[in-house]
């Protein structure tokens, strides 16, 4: 099975100049742990999840107009949309991380995440 087939497609991306506020009441709202930042021509150029955000703003003189630039992972691990699901599970386990942004070329086309995962594995344990 490829990695498209258990992602959530179509996610949602933010712009890296939105503030950090804003990218955490976002995503509260869409009840996510990270989301990809894309720059002004909707490429790519980081991944921000929550605790990060939380880390940040609990350091003195950081605040919640910073913009999440500050914040983001720029080194983003990413899977391709055709790729296999152990690959991509052996890469989110390699790199201990609990997501990462699905591509198809350069254009985030959706994001895989461990629960995504397990949900996979899980249906088909008791099959």
């Amino acid at each position: 099975m490829l990695i498209k087939d258990i992602s959530s497609l179509h996610c949602q991306t933010i712009n890296k100049n939105i503030s950090v506020d804003k990218a955490l009441s976002l995503m509260n709202a869409l009840n996510v742990n990270g989301i990809p930042v894309v720059d002004d021509d909707n490429k790519l150029v980081g991944i921000v999840v929550k605790a990060d955000a939380y880390r940040f703003l609990t350091k003195p003189g950081h605040y919640v107009d910073y913009p999440v630039e500050l914040i983001m992972t720029q080194k983003v691990i990413t899977a391709q949309s055709d790729e296999d699901i152990i690959t991509v599970a052996k890469r989110l386990r390699n790199h201990d991380i609990i997501a990462l942004p699905v591509l198809e070329g350069d254009n985030v086309i959706g994001i895989v995440t461990i629960e995504n995962l397990l949900d996979y594995f899980l249906k088909y344990a008791d099959s």
